[in-house]
């Protein structure tokens, strides 16, 4: 069994939110991490904590919406501590916010991109050498509105919706080279976002509002609770475990050691059958 320390999880999205703290995480627990985001100050700033922690961190600036960054990204990792055996799919972008006719289709349609082809992208990047090692772990961050509707916030709900079932049915291409891909819903958690839905007022809805102000008094979700949920499914304890949809508030515990029905914990979110 590899050790923590003998592998190397990427990040997307490493440079704030949910990334950075999964980063600083799995950097705790004994991980070689590639960070990867668009803005160099705050990759630096991470890299910096995890350094100081006496963790071991490459920065790397790049844009999941273009492939070749990606690709060069991946290519760096694999000279620098010999591949990547966990991706950790965290990059992501809000979207406009209101009614879908108000929208921007513009920038919509960003969204898609980074939400959604930039998974795709950091996915396809990874998987040639997982396959060739025969052994690979993908955990894709979904979010609000992958598991019910959410109002004025299509383009966000919609691409994350999307990277579920991505994360199914890559599953299910890659069951016979021992890679496993799941789907992790972090909970509602603070960030940056929180501010963007308080700074939209009446176009995120009154739900939104109470909602994104109980966060920000709050924090959300703590983040060990995020990072337990990722280092198990970063694990070789979860081997059995593929295609699935799990939430941070899930008994995912009992996972390990548990048979499923194939529909449960999946975008179907059956939890009793």
């Amino acid at each position: 069994m590899r050790t923590p320390k003998e592998q190397c999880v990427l990040i997307t999205g490493a440079g704030r939110g949910i990334g950075k703290r999964l980063a600083l995480g799995f950097a705790s627990a004994g991980y070689r991490v590639g960070l990867l985001a668009r803005s160099q100050p705050e990759l630096d700033l991470a890299r910096l904590e995890i350094e100081h922690g006496g963790g071991t961190a490459l920065a790397i600036r790049a844009d999941v919406r273009d492939y070749e960054q990606v690709s060069r990204a991946v290519e760096c990792l694999r000279q620098a501590f010999g591949g990547v055996d966990v991706l950790i799919a965290a990059a992501a972008v809000q979207g406009p916010i209101g009614p879908l006719w108000e929208n921007d289709p513009r920038l919509w349609a960003e969204a898609i991109q980074a939400n959604l082809v930039g998974v795709m992208h950091a996915c396809h990047a990874v998987l040639p050498q997982m396959i060739a090692r025969r052994s690979g772990k993908i955990v894709v961050l979904s979010g609000g509105g992958s598991a019910y509707a959410r109002p004025n916030f299509t383009a966000y709900a919609a691409s994350k919706t999307a990277v579920v079932r991505l994360a199914e049915v890559l599953a299910e291409e890659v069951r016979d080279h021992n890679v496993q891909v799941n789907c992790m819903a972090p909970g509602g958690t603070y960030s940056h976002m929180t501010d963007e839905i308080l700074h939209a007022g009446a176009l995120a809805g009154a739900k939104e509002i109470q909602d994104a102000e109980r966060i920000r008094l709050t924090g959300g979700t703590p983040p060990e609770k995020q990072i337990q949920l990722a280092l198990f499914l970063a694990s070789e304890r979860s081997n059995h475990i593929s295609g699935k949809f799990l939430h941070v508030n899930d008994d995912w515990k009992r996972l390990e050691n548990e048979n499923m029905h194939p529909e449960v914990f999946t975008l179907r979110r059956l939890q009793r059958v």
